[in-house]
């Protein structure tokens, strides 16, 4: 049988958040929770940003050279990016 490793109960959720407010105070601990949130934000933020300009360039490129098989390879590309990043991006 597959058990998940971070799989987490609410007895020991609550004695984090005991050891949280202990060692942060409850005054801090928002202000962690944002610059946690901020940090994810700007690393998603930026690996669309490298997917957009892997993608504009070969797109460039490819109009350039009219290769097809350099058109297969950077769909091959593509696609391995999305299942890298595929877990960091959010569905809307």
């Amino acid at each position: 049988m597959l058990t998940i490793p971070l799989f987490i109960s609410s007895a020991e959720i609550a004695f984090i958040v005991f050891i949280l407010v202990m060692v942060f105070g409850a005054d801090k601990i928002p202000e962690i929770a944002r610059g946690l949130g901020k940090g994810m934000r700007t690393l998603k933020d930026a690996t669309n940003d490298i997917k957009t300009e892997i993608t504009n360039s070969a797109e460039k490129h490819l109009e350039g050279a009219g290769g097809e098989d350099l058109k297969k390879e950077v769909d091959k590309v593509k696609n391995d990016i999305e299942e890298i990043t595929g877990s960091i991006s959010r569905k809307r």
